[in-house]
């Protein structure tokens, strides 16, 4: 299914609106013509009734014994010219008048209704007659028994109306598809800049992630616009990022393959089984650098793509759950390690990423003391903050190299222990993540590393 054009969907609600505002103009305009043509010709039934008395005053007194007189259509007559016009001998037909003395027609028009039918109210009366309604007008005249009573047809003001309502109508029908055409080519018009950012956009080669110009942009599509070029500005930065680390990871896996190739190599040139030994116990040990190597890797890989699931962490149970799979390794190296400190705390964060974080400062921290050393975990408050600090006594690491062992692939050369210089990286990248702070010092027994971390209470 083809699906509509913007320019389309913008038309089809743009174009209703239009029409209805016309029928309601149009309603209003009936409405207002109505009551104006119905005023005036109100008035003009007055006017008639008044001019109709000063015609007829002088006769109307002294015809008390009179017979009822009809007044004839001049306007019938052939050499009369208002005779040929048949709009003129229409409206002449919708009017009557009667004049009435002590309640007895004494002078009416050919079109009058018959004495059957009684002088209306005082003022303006609707009359239905023979299937016609008439607006019909009656002046008492004071002291005097005389009625003069006017009337037309209701059908000679709504077809005026109508009249003027089509005049209007049929110039309207004309400008509608004019207005529509003009409508459709403003859209159009006004869409040209989104064609235009489309057109930059659809013509990029994949590695163009320059910053699209926005400077010719109206106001409203300028928060599309550096939202584009946000968005390609974060795409870059992540490129470049994937791109480098792409390009360490490799070199970091170069070695430990190569070692494995080597000693491959060896093992198939040895000719003893004591000769097998050690190089077999040198291949176990190649590819546990390797796993290691590879499972930094994907963590961090995860700490970099992994949404964020933020949810209420008690820090002092996560520690103590982290520290419990490090079990077998504390008691292997006969490690003191304790836990301290308020077990309420409670944060705002994504658990697994705190929990990568914490793991791998652990780690090292494991990794670093020795035999029979001494860990400390201390979990305190501070002001809007809970503090996290992590002490060992192991060699620690010197002030000028404590801001570059963050950096990816970045050890020190004074540490034997076999790691691949990523676990400060992954703790960085997620302290980020997580907007937590992380600062290193020495540990309060002179030597070893403190880690601390502090983690925003809301």
């Amino acid at each position: 299914m083809r699906k509509s054009t913007l320019t389309r969907k913008l038309f089809l609600r743009i174009a209703p609106v239009v029409v209805v505002a016309i029928m309601v103009i149009g309603a209003f305009a009936f409405n207002s013509a109505t009551r104006e043509i119905n005023n005036i010709y109100d008035a003009q039934l007055i006017n008639d009734a008044n001019v109709l008395w000063r015609l007829l005053h002088y006769r109307l007194k002294h015809s008390m014994d009179r017979t009822p007189q009809e007044v004839g259509d001049i306007d019938f007559s052939m050499d009369n010219q208002l005779a040929f016009n048949e709009d003129a001998d229409d409206y002449a037909d919708a009017h009557m008048f009667r004049a009435w003395v002590n309640d007895k027609i004494m002078y009416y028009s050919s079109t009058a209704f018959p004495p059957e039918v009684s002088h209306q109210k005082v003022g303006f009366t609707d009359l239905a007659y023979q299937g016609e309604n008439w607006r019909i007008y009656s002046l008492p005249i004071p002291d005097s028994g005389i009625i003069m009573e006017v009337g037309e047809k209701i059908s000679l003001r709504q077809t005026l109306v109508s009249n003027i309502l089509l005049n209007l109508f049929f110039p309207l029908l004309i400008l509608v598809p004019v207005i529509g055409l003009l409508i459709w080519l403003g859209i159009r018009s006004g869409l040209r800049a989104i064609y235009g950012l489309v057109y930059q956009i659809r013509t990029r080669s994949p590695d163009d992630l320059s910053a699209i110009p926005v400077e010719d942009l109206p106001r409203d599509l300028l928060p599309l616009g550096r939202s584009i070029n946000h968005l390609l500005e974060k795409l870059g930065r992540s490129l470049t990022l994937e791109r480098r680390f792409s390009d360490l990871a490799a070199h970091q896996l170069r070695t430990p393959q190569a070692s494995v190739k080597l000693l491959l190599q060896m093992l198939d040139k040895s000719d003893s089984e004591q000769e097998r030994k050690p190089i077999i116990a040198d291949l176990v040990s190649s590819n546990d650098r390797a796993m290691h190597l590879i499972e930094q890797l994907l963590r961090l890989a995860r700490v970099s793509h992994h949404p964020l699931n933020l949810t209420p962490v008690s820090l002092y149970r996560l520690i103590a759950s982290t520290l419990a799979d490090f079990g077998n390794i504390i008691s292997s190296r006969d490690l003191d390690v304790s836990l301290e400190g308020a077990e309420e705390a409670q944060v705002q964060t994504d658990e697994s990423l705190l929990q990568v974080m914490i793991s791998n400062l652990l780690d090292n921290a494991i990794k670093y003391t020795p035999v029979g050393g001494r860990i400390e975990v201390i979990v305190s408050p501070e002001a809007g903050f809970w503090l996290i600090s992590i002490s060992d006594s192991g060699p620690g690491i010197p002030e000028e190299e404590r801001e570059a062992v963050f950096k990816r692939f970045h050890r020190l050369d004074t540490l034997h222990a076999e790691g691949a210089g990523l676990g400060l990286a992954i703790v960085a990248d997620t302290a980020e993540r997580l907007s937590v702070s992380v600062a290193l010092s020495t540990s309060p027994w002179g030597n070893g590393l403190r880690v601390e971390l502090r983690l925003p209470r809301d």
